[in-house]
């Protein structure tokens, strides 16, 4: 029926509204079925052919294999490290005295120290998977395990690639992300605290008994050698990380695959968030209660910053300060820094760590294949 301009529609009859409804569902339900056809359809595609077709149009190339084997090798160092610091301190840690002295810094460090170490775990393991994937060479270090453990209660007695029983621990980032100013510019910073030639886990039951006391302040020799050992771990997991944050942050920027870049950002990602814990964490190191412990051994001190009354050095301030970034002119930033080759690439990565002491007593040949991973991460170039 027409409806004529400015005369009132005659009202339908049930009848009539009935088959306009079924009509209706009929055109609706096969909409609806064709938009899920269409959405399942999509998702099949993306999930296999639109992936392999992406990567067959955007290959991963040869810079950015050499990236993830460098970031593979730095993994698996992190791995190394961090599994025996949980040996000793994390959740099921064999040292009840170390433990104990880790939780004088936060009662939730074995559960961080025990989370800290499975991430590396699965980044490691991920990365030479992904490697494989794209007919990359995975990276394998096993061959150079041959660091001795520390005899301590709760270490394995296995090879290991790192040593953390005598360290030289670059405080530097803390005074770093308390200033505004950013070493891509030029900028260089003051040691929070000096940590140098520094166990990080017991060495032996002998210098520091497994079974004591760990309350706050430490009262004997003994214990206060163990919280000093605690402390400076505490400063080294935030080294190790802010060292990540920043070398992540750098690869990306070389990578020229959207997939692998995934991969990176990802990973660095959690790099960041790894550093986040561990700067609150080492604060508690150097400040009331615990501030004023002094390794009877080494003489390593680790006094209250907060009574120097300054920015640079205040415990809460924990969140990036902003700061210079790209060109100083530009207003000032809160960002991750260094991000430059000079200071953040893969061979400032392995010079930093080969400075710590972290490699002490590794192999030549073990140099020779860490430095070959860099420089070839270093060299790779973006391509459009």
């Amino acid at each position: 029926m027409e409806v004529q301009h400015g005369a009132a529609a005659e009202p339908r009859s049930e009848a009539a509204i009935a088959d306009l409804e079924q009509k209706w569902n009929r055109v609706v339900g096969r909409r609806a079925f064709l938009a899920g056809a269409g959405a399942v359809g999509v998702t099949a595609v993306s999930g296999g052919l639109l992936a392999d077709a992406a990567r067959a149009t955007a290959p991963v190339t040869s810079g950015d294999i050499a990236i993830l084997r460098f970031l593979a090798a730095a993994e698996l160092i992190e791995t190394d490290l961090w599994q025996q610091y949980a040996e000793l301190g994390g959740v099921n840690g064999g040292n009840p005295a170390y433990t104990l002295a880790l939780e004088n810094l936060d009662e939730d460090m074995p559960q961080y120290v025990s989370d800290n170490t499975d991430d590396e775990h699965t980044h490691a393991a991920f990365l030479n998977a992904y490697l494989r994937s794209v007919g990359g060479q995975p990276v394998n270090l096993d061959k150079f395990r041959t660091l001795p453990s520390s005899t301590a209660t709760g270490a394995q007695q296995i090879g290991r690639l790192t040593n953390l029983q005598n360290l030289n621990v670059d405080t530097s980032w803390y005074t770093r992300y308390r200033s505004t100013h950013n070493p891509d510019l030029g900028a260089t910073f003051p040691q929070a605290v000096a940590i140098t030639n520094q166990p990080a886990i017991p060495v032996s039951d002998s210098d520091t008994p497994p079974g004591q006391k760990q309350p706050v302040p430490p009262k004997t020799s003994k214990q206060e050698r163990m919280q000093a050992i605690a402390n400076s771990a505490g400063f080294h997991f935030a080294m190790i990380e802010q060292g990540g944050s920043s070398l992540y942050t750098t690869m990306s920027m070389k990578v020229s695959n959207l997939e692998v870049l995934r991969i990176v950002v990802s990973i660095g990602g959690v790099e960041v968030n790894h550093f986040a814990v561990w700067h609150d964490k080492a604060g508690n190191a150097v400040a009331q209660p615990l501030a004023g412990v002094t390794d009877p051994e080494t003489g390593t001190t680790f006094p209250d910053l907060n009574a120097r009354n300054s920015e640079l050095f205040q415990t809460n301030l924990i969140f990036p300060e902003p700061c210079d970034f790209i060109d100083e002119s530009l207003p000032r930033c809160s960002v991750i820094r260094p991000s430059l080759d000079s200071d953040a690439g893969a061979m400032a990565a392995v010079r930093a760590l080969t400075a710590s002491g972290l490699f002490s007593g590794q192999s030549a040949g073990f140099f020779d294949a860490v430095t070959q991973l860099a420089s070839a991460a270093d060299a790779a170039q973006r391509h459009a």
